[in-house]
Formats: C-alpha cells, sequence, structure tokens
C-alpha cells in the first residue's frame, strides 16, 4: 500500500520522481531512504492511527473520566507534539492542560505536576527508550499517586511501552509499526502522536474524527506532490536562517518545523518559532535578506487578521529572502515574487491542521538538507545527535525539594 503511495507521488512530482526511482542502494548510499518514505507515508498512516484510537477509545475515556488536569510531556519533539495539542484538548475538554518537558519533570519533581487533582499524565515518545521517558514517569509514580498515566507511542518494544504493563493506573497506546521512524530525526512518528493525542478530545464523536483524518490525510497527498517542487526550489536559495510564524494553536507545530530544519542541516541554518505578534517585539530584527520566513496561517478571522497585518509590514519594510505562507485562503496581495503559497481546504479547524503545517516544514528541510550537501537520515555527521538520545545520568530529586 505504501510503495503504491510512493509511487503516486512520484508520478506528480519531479523532485520526488528522481528520488524515488533511485534504486534503494542508491538511496541508502545518498541516505535519505528512510527520511524520504517516512514524510511521504503521513497520508496512508493517518488513518490506521485513527482507527487505532477508535478501537480503544473505552480505554481512553476510562482515563480521562473524572480528571481534573491534562499534562502532556516528552522531550525535543515529543515535547512539540504535546504543544500542539493542549490548546485545543482544554477547549474540548473544559480542563486545564499544560505541556511540560521531561527535563523539568526530573529537575523540579511533584513542584512541575498541576495540583489538581486527579491528574492525567500522557508521555509521547517516538522509541519510548531514551533516558527521560521512563525516569519520568518513574518519579511521578513515587511521588504522585493521583496521577493517572497514558503512554503514547510508536514503539511496541520500547521501554515506555513494556515497563509499566501491570501497573495500576497506566495504560499505553501503541501506533503502528510504520511510524516508529528509522530516520534521526522525527516526521510520520510526529504528526501520528499529534493526531493519536488529539482523539482525547473526541471520544465522543469518534465517525467525525475519522472523517476530518481522512481530510487531513487527503490533504497532505495533495500538499506533498503538489508543492515538494516549489519547496525543493526555495531550499536551493541562499538564505542562512528561518524563521517560522504561527499563532496559539498552530505554534507547536512551528515549534516542530524550526526544529527540523535545524536538525537536518546541522545547524548550519539558524532557525526560530515567533508568533506572528511577537515578532515585532524584538524578534524582528533578526529577520534579514538571508531570512526564510515560513508562515502558518490561521483559519480563525481575529487571528489572522493579526497575522495577515504582519506579513504585510514585513512586505512594506522589504524584510526576509522569501515567504512560504500555508494555510486557507491565502490572499493574492501577501505574496511577492519568488514566494511561495500553500493552500490547505477550506474548513479545517485551526486545532486539526498543525500536522499539515508540520508536513511543510518536513519538506522544505529535507530538500534544504539535500542542498547542503548532507544525507537526511543521518545529517548529524559527527553523531553529535542521534536516532536515540544517549543514556545519562538520572539524578534524584530530594523530598520536598521545590524550584
Amino acid at each position: 500500500m505504501i510503495d503504491a503511495h510512493l509511487r503516486d507521488l512520484a508520478g506528480r512530482s519531479p523532485a520526488l520522481r528522481e528520488l524515488l526511482d533511485a534504486t534503494e542502494q542508491e538511496q541508502q548510499e545518498s541516505g535519505y531512504e528512510h527520511t524520504l518514505r517516512e514524510i511521504c507515508q503521513q497520508p496512508s498512516t493517518w488513518p490506521a492511527t485513527a482507527a487505532t484510537t477508535a478501537l480503544r477509545s473505552g480505554a481512553l475515556g476510562a482515563a480521562l473520566e473524572g480528571v481534573q488536569a491534562l499534562v502532556f510531556t516528552g522531550s525535543g519533539s515529543s515535547l512539540y507534539a504535546g504543544e500542539c495539542l493542549v490548546p485545543v484538548l482544554a477547549g474540548d475538554l473544559r480542563i486545564p492542560a499544560e505541556a511540560i518537558g521531561g527535563g523539568d519533570i526530573l529537575t523540579r519533581g511533584a513542584a512541575r505536576i498541576p495540583p489538581l487533582q486527579p491528574c492525567l499524565v500522557v508521555s509521547l515518545a517516538r522509541s519510548g527508550d531514551s533516558p527521560e521517558s521512563c525516569a519520568a514517569v518513574d518519579l511521578l509514580l513515587s511521588t504522585e499517586p493521583a496521577c493517572r498515566h497514558l503512554a503514547i507511542t510508536c514503539n511496541a518494544k520500547g521501554r515506555l511501552a513494556m515497563n509499566y504493563l501491570r501497573t495500576p493506573g497506566f495504560r499505553s497506546l501503541v501506533l503502528d509499526g510504520r511510524t516508529n521512524d528509522r530516520s534521526l530525526v522525527m516526521t510520520s512518528s510526529f504528526t501520528n502522536m499529534v493526531l493519536a493525542g488529539r482523539a482525547l478530545g473526541m471520544l465522543g464523536r469518534m465517525d467525525a474524527w475519522r472523517a476530518t483524518v481522512d481530510r487531513l490525510a487527503d490533504a497532505a497527498r495533495e500538499i506533498i506532490p503538489g508543492h515538494a517542487d516549489a519547496l525543493a526550489g526555495a531550499a536551493r536559495r541562499g538564505f542562512r536562517s528561518a524563521v517560522y510564524l504561527a499563532s496559539w494553536m498552530r505554534f507547536g507545530a512551528a515549534r516542530e518545523a524550526a526544529l527540523k530544519m535545524l536538525e537536518m542541516t546541522a545547524g548550519r541554518i539558524h532557525t526560530f518559532p515567533e508568533t506572528f505578534l511577537g515578532l515585532r517585539h524584538g524578534p524582528m530584527s533578526s529577520v534579514h535578506e538571508d531570512t526564510a520566513v515560513v508562515c502558518f496561517l490561521s483559519s480563525a478571522a481575529t487571528a489572522r487578521a493579526y497575522e495577515l497585518d504582519l506579513i504585510r509590514e514585513l512586505d512594506r519594510k522589504e524584510l526576509g529572502a522569501f515567504k512560504v505562507v500555508a494555510g486557507e485562503k491565502i490572499p493574492d496581495d501577501i505574496l511577492r515574487p519568488g514566494d511561495i503559497a500553500v493552500n490547505y481546504p477550506e474548513g479545517l479547524a485551526d486545532g486539526d491542521t498543525p500536522v499539515l503545517d508540520v508536513v511543510v516544514g518536513q519538506l522544505l528541510a529535507f530538500f534544504r538538507c539535500r542542498a547542503e550537501g548532507l544525507r537526511p537520515d543521518a545529517p548529524s555527521e559527527s553523531n553529535v545527535i542521534t536516532r536515540v538520545v544517549e543514556p545519562f545520568k538520572i539524578h534524584a530529586v530530594p523530598a520536598g525539594e521545590a524550584q
């Protein structure tokens, strides 16, 4: 099924055709075999994740019953996945929701957990084997017994999925093995964990949720081949930094897209995420003639009005090398020569479209990685970073310590 999907994409994009038509050995030698497949397979994996969450809706509902607060925890991309989820789930579930880094839990312990109990702590992890994944859970199990736990992971054999099978109050949601990316960078694992987490706010409307996921998958099937060539061309331009702009529900996607560019270029392209309104307060000074500006445009009228004002200000001041603008109904007047418009279907809510934003960011980063002469599957040439963070010492938090 995935191979047929890849063939379809290759047939619709010269940039993808050149890469996907290469033999497996050629792809391995060029170092992109896993990353490209894992980016492109996402529209085919999302409906499977929706089906998995539908099958587990009873267990997920039990985990949420009576919960007073919701915490998503993870590290790096996994934390940003939680940041994509917090705004929309706080509204859906009508409870406080927060994304907390695994490192924050390790350094601050119970002081970092909301006082409202019971609290559901959702641990997000691709492999579940990074040091923080289980260490944070172990700490909370010993210090916060009222907390409930849910692990969303892509690795059925990882420690996060295996270590707590007999632990009361701990549930696991293991996604399709295809989402356990083999590339150094997280791509399909990220979007599938976001969609699995998003289902927590749709448990009473699973048919509607699966229909929304199908719409997102259809949109991604058009975005990937429809814009790969333009994004590949943009990636070859001489920008040395990139800013990713988004508001509220889309800001987690901006954080992840910025990280993808940073990781895949081994830090050669300096990146930062910012809100549209926040850019004026100092960060705009770093938008130069060699800065790519990536804008995730809201579908909400008020946020969109502010965003368009900021984009027009950037154009008036002639800031940035070019823009990539992604969203629905993109106005022609905000596009300068050389800008790229990635149009989304109308009617998708901001709480659902971060996965599309991230796909755009993944493609731009992938092609820039290639333009830099790096290997997307392992862009860190000296292994400064690795697919799974190497083990490090876990320090105990003294009883009563709060910072």
